[in-house]
């Protein structure tokens, strides 16, 4: 008969106890778990905006196309009740180039009736600060904007071979813009026809045991990303409204194109509208004087009191729940990681994976 063989009663090794460092206190081995996780989540990240930076185009054009739908499903919802879906999403679609056109047309109808008599305020308005620049308190030398002016036009005159070829590439990154847009047309299109149909296509084709959190994610993703995109929409025509409204009180040359430009700057949170309105002070200089150009000043303070404190929590609290530190500094990160693209894309960005994130969450519980 075998004896059972006695436990061995020697300690374990110094420093494994039970498999574990005894030395590593538990909450640095929390946080190096932690920590690695970080990393491998962060390469991820890395390798896929590495990939999609490859592809930046089509990448651009996709969502150009998501933010298109957005704005024509509702209104294709609506005529497909009174007409079939193909002809409803033509005709949404067609209402949607028409209302882009007429702006532009618009603004080149307003630029071109003001061009001769913004040429003349403009140098008044030079003059004028050229004037203010010499007397108290700066008293600037009169040689000094002589001088400006000459280095500007040298600087012209030896750089004229770079001005052309950006001249050049300027047209070359044309095409490419224009492509972008047919792309993203295209895509609107088929998104706004059967949309549905192609999420569950692609939710089918991943194993069962995946499909429903996969479509639960992008329920939750698409419901955000269409609230954000809604409610950017009234921040922005709202801010273009005040903005236009004031800057026509005040007799600002460019008023409508002021207010246009503040349009598109309010799809940038936090910065965008100021760096528009601050481009409307300096017309505002320029045209009718420092005066002027401290109402609009305060313009600027006025409208992002509006904004940061009545617009966004109303608008956007329902659909993004971040907090503005957030915000900034996911503006700041797609600025640096991608230029003017990624400030545009990172709050919604953001946003959808918090919500992706909050709705597999309560699917688990």
């Amino acid at each position: 008969m075998e004896m059972a063989t006695p436990p061995d009663p020697s300690p374990p090794p110094p420093g494994r106890p039970g498999g574990v460092d005894a030395g590593v206190p538990g909450w640095l081995r929390t946080a190096a778990a932690y920590a690695w996780r970080i990393i491998a989540v962060a390469v991820v990240v890395r390798a896929a905006f590495s990939v999609l930076g490859q592809f930046h185009r089509i990448a651009v054009a996709v969502f150009l196309g998501l933010v298109l739908t957005t704005v024509l499903r509702p209104a294709t919802g609506l005529l497909a009740r009174r007409m079939p879906r193909p002809l409803a999403v033509a005709a949404s679609l067609a209402g949607a180039l028409a209302l882009v056109i007429g702006a532009l047309v618009l603004v080149g109808e307003t630029v071109a009736d003001q061009r001769k008599g913004l040429q003349s305020e403009f140098e008044k308005g030079i003059d004028r600060i050229e004037d203010q620049l010499e007397g108290p308190p700066f008293r600037l030398p009169a040689e000094t904007f002589s001088d400006v002016q000459s280095r500007i036009g040298r600087l012209l005159s030896e750089h004229r071979s770079t001005v052309i070829s950006e001249a050049v590439s300027g047209a070359s990154r044309l095409v490419e813009v224009l492509t972008v847009l047919a792309l993203a047309l295209f895509c609107a299109v088929f998104f706004t026809h059967s949309g549905d149909r192609q999420w569950q296509w692609i939710c089918a084709q991943l194993p069962a045991s995946a499909q429903r959190p996969v479509s639960v994610a992008g329920r939750a993703a698409w419901r955000t990303f269409t609230g954000y995109t809604h409610g950017i929409l009234l921040v922005a025509g709202t801010n273009a409204v005040l903005v236009g409204v004031a800057l026509l009180a005040l007799r600002v040359p460019l008023a409508v194109p002021l207010a246009l430009l503040e349009f598109a700057a309010a799809f940038i949170p936090l910065i965008g509208s100021p760096i528009a309105l601050a481009v409307a002070a300096v017309v505002a200089l320029a045209a009718k004087g420092p005066m002027t150009a401290l109402i609009v000043v305060a313009l600027i303070v006025v409208i992002g009191q509006i904004e940061g404190h009545v617009l966004h929590p109303l608008v956007l609290s329902w659909a993004v729940s971040l907090h503005p530190v957030v915000v900034a500094l996911a503006v700041v990160g797609g600025a640096i990681a991608a230029g003017f693209i990624g400030a545009v894309v990172a709050v919604p960005f953001v946003a959808v994976l918090w919500s992706v994130q909050q709705a597999l969450r309560g699917m688990k519980n």
